[in-house]
């Protein structure tokens, strides 16, 4: 088992606040390895994300790390290592190696099964890497770590299933219209649901947003940041008809979308399908439109259970991910402990040839007298060492064992 420590903050052992302040950019990071190469941490990685900010290492020492790592996020934070302490963990050894795996797979996540994690410790493998600050021990453990999370994502579906409203939408979407990439929304309103489900979709592939609200400056601040188009209010009628999913955020106290309304856009559409989000409380959609034919209508209630369901889902599909990835640590571990015995095996057989080169040479003609040699001179110094130890303490049984097992003794 290679020497690791693990040493930092996430989702449970610190406030989102402190986690915000401790949050290491990727510009800052190389920065942030150099100071902790320059305290003595070789073997280095920061691993920084909106669920955690850890620093990865080949040091065995792991309160002499804990120490270092301290220091430097207080710094980078504005912060006293002693207040900044109370609020960090450290891992050290087989533990450390489990969090690394549990972590690349995204098995430690806020979220089970988020699938951007993965690349994030890929990022910061590549940038401790980059700054010349990986060395073969850590980066053996995220290479194993690697494989254990494809594994995971490949034979699970752990990664599957939406687990937000937004989400939700995202697959409701995909569902009806398949890839989004040909398809625009209109987002009616500037609720702050209807703004985040949009920027999900936008981040899904979708082609573009236009925005349109009963205040225009509003409409157009939000166009301004989804990067969309505005659409004056009054042409709300028209615009339906030219977008393929609808978001509806006002919460005013009258239907803003009416089932005449979207029965006309339907008809201009030559009733190719809309997707609508009903965003709002109370809602914005008349109840009406789900008898239209072509009107996909959810509101807030409906995405929740399907994320309800998507996150069940996922923590089924955790229990066998634990598995697998319980399977991949437990071969880490005994390949790194089964390489750790081989200069040992080598230099036993080294001792072994020339003792045999040695009988070979006061007896190249007979092969009794020469296996004689060879076998008392194998056996003089294991024999006198079990003689001198069993005269002292009772440890010679061990030795004693150790050779039955390693010679498989009756």
């Amino acid at each position: 088992m290679p020497r690791l420590a693990v040493v930092g903050a996430n989702h449970r052992s610190a406030s989102l606040s402190l986690r915000d302040a401790l949050f290491v950019d990727d510009e800052t990071v190389p920065a942030v390895l150099a100071a902790l190469k320059q305290a003595g941490l070789d073997d280095v990685l920061v691993l920084s994300t909106c669920d955690r900010v850890e620093v990865w290492t080949g040091i065995g020492d792991a309160p002499h790390a804990a120490r270092l790592v301290a220091q430097a996020l207080a710094d980078k934070a504005g912060l006293t290592a002693e207040g900044l302490a109370p609020h960090l963990y450290t891992l050290a050894g087989p533990e450390a190696a489990r969090h690394i795996f549990a972590v690349t797979s995204a098995l430690d996540s806020l979220i089970i099964g988020e699938p951007h994690v993965p690349g994030q410790v890929k990022a910061a493998h590549r940038i401790a890497r980059e700054q010349a600050c990986l060395g073969a021990g850590l980066d053996t453990v995220c290479q194993a770590a690697f494989a254990c999370a494809k594994r995971v994502r490949s034979e699970t579906p752990v990664g599957e299933g939406p687990v937000s409203i937004a989400a939700a939408a995202v697959q409701l979407a995909r569902d009806l219209h398949g890839a989004l990439t040909q398809t625009r929304a209109l987002l009616v309103g500037a609720g702050d649901m209807g703004e985040l489900i949009a920027e999900s979709l936008l981040e899904a592939g979708l082609a573009g947003v236009s925005v349109t609200a009963p205040r225009a400056s509003r409409a157009e601040a939000l166009a301004t940041s989804l990067r969309g188009h505005v659409v004056a209010f009054e042409n709300l009628r028209d615009a339906l008809a030219e977008h393929d999913i609808v978001i509806a955020a006002v919460g005013g106290r009258s239907h803003v979308l009416t089932s005449e309304m979207m029965g006309l856009a339907l008809k201009r559409r030559r009733r190719r399908p809309m997707f609508l989000v009903d965003a709002a409380v109370p809602g914005d959609v008349e109840p009406a439109v789900l008898r239209l034919d072509g009107a996909f209508l959810y509101d807030l209630t409906d995405l929740e259970r399907i994320a309800l369901k998507g996150r069940a889902g996922r923590e089924q599909a955790a229990r066998a991910a634990w598995t697998i990835l319980n399977e991949e640590l437990d071969a880490f571990v005994r390949g790194r402990a089964e390489r750790a015995a081989v200069p040992a095996i080598v230099s036993l057989r080294a001792r072994f040839e020339d003792e045999r080169e040695r009988a070979l040479a006061e007896s190249p003609t007979d092969a009794a007298e020469a296996t004689r040699l060879l076998i008392n001179r194998l056996l003089h110094d294991p024999a006198t060492a079990m003689k001198e130890v069993a005269a002292e303490s009772p440890e010679w049984q061990r030795m004693a064992a150790t050779l039955k097992t390693l010679f498989r003794l009756e």
